[in-house]
């Protein structure tokens, strides 16, 4: 099971869950429709996995260890006061039934961090359809590395960003006309795609990874110089 629960304005709250085994749940924005729909299904959850601290990725935390005080929430340094009780880097969380790779993937906060399991990557705020988070730490370095380690990741992987910003990121990368930068034919084939989800109102995640090497201008940047000038571009667009 793979669920992009919405929350918010344009967030995403996962659940992940072999058949019949409790979910893992990652970055809570809130608590009422995730709530909703574990009472629905009648779900178990395993563990909450927490990408950074972001207010729109841990508000619900509190709320979600009320209801659910036997769960363990993971989560970077950062993540601390917000509620996370296990705190991770780079390594490996093994839990009942999930075995999770932790990702260093910083940039977009100091300490962000990215889950991979069963080729589902968890990515918050770094990694979007066409896009890529705001540099908020300013370090343009990290990020580009933190990118670097994702793109690393075999081609089939499912990119599972924690906001539809989809659409947006396109419209960038369509106004970007080197070759190299984006491959425009397969670029417009995903707009199309993408516009008809969301006349549904469906998401447009997760995307694979295969796809994003081909429409995701940061992931095609060849260093740190053209990453930096893509990132302002877009932070302007």
């Amino acid at each position: 099971m793979l669920v992009a629960l919405p929350a918010l304005d344009d967030n995403y709250i996962w659940l992940y869950g072999r058949e019949n085994c409790p979910v893992i749940v990652i970055d809570i924005a809130e608590t009422e429709k995730l709530f909703a729909y574990l009472a629905e299904r009648e779900l178990q959850v395993e563990a909450v996995l927490l990408t950074h601290y972001h207010d729109d990725h841990t508000a619900g935390v509190a709320s979600f260890k009320r209801a659910y005080p036997q769960v363990p929430v993971f989560g970077p340094p950062e993540t601390r006061e917000k509620g996370a009780e296990h705190i991770v880097a780079a390594g490996n969380i093994r839990l009942p039934h999930y075995d999770i790779q932790v990702i260093e993937s910083g940039g977009h906060t100091a300490n962000h961090v990215s889950y991979l399991t069963e080729d589902h990557l968890f990515c918050g705020d770094t990694l979007f359809s066409a896009g890529c988070g705001r540099v908020f730490t300013g370090d343009y370095a990290q990020m580009f590395q933190s990118l670097q380690r994702l793109k690393s990741l075999p081609p089939e992987t499912l990119i599972c960003p924690a906001h539809e910003y989809t659409l947006s990121n396109l419209g960038f990368a369509e106004s970007l006309s080197d070759p190299a930068i984006v491959r425009q034919e397969v670029l417009q084939q995903r707009f199309t795609e993408v516009r008809a989800l969301r006349a549904e109102n469906l998401p447009s995640l997760p995307t694979s990874l295969g796809l994003e090497m081909q429409i995701n201008p940061f992931l095609r940047a060849k260093d740190i110089k053209e990453f930096t000038r893509l990132r302002q571009a877009k932070d302007n667009f």
